[in-house]
């Protein structure tokens, strides 16, 4: 799946999700090395885990962040 993400540098995310674990993140744009980390962090994580530990991460002042996108790609996915 594609998710294309909002108020943020990246501009999509590419997830996929078996039997509810990551299998493979990709962020398109935004901070290469933080987007990595954080693709390869939650790549064999449980959905589940994922969203509880990265919903409501802010970038400085925006509402939102590359790892709360992630966070709204996978419950899109739901």
């Amino acid at each position: 799946m594609i998710y294309k993400t909002q108020g943020v540098c990246s501009q999509a995310i590419e997830v996929e999700v078996e039997n509810g674990i990551i299998t493979h993140v990709k962020f398109i744009g935004g901070c290469s090395g933080n987007t990595q980390g954080v693709a390869a962090l939650a790549t064999g994580m449980r959905v589940d885990d994922a969203i509880s530990k990265l919903e409501g991460i802010r970038c400085g002042m925006r509402p939102t962040s590359c790892p709360d996108q992630l966070v709204k790609a996978l419950k899109s996915m739901q």
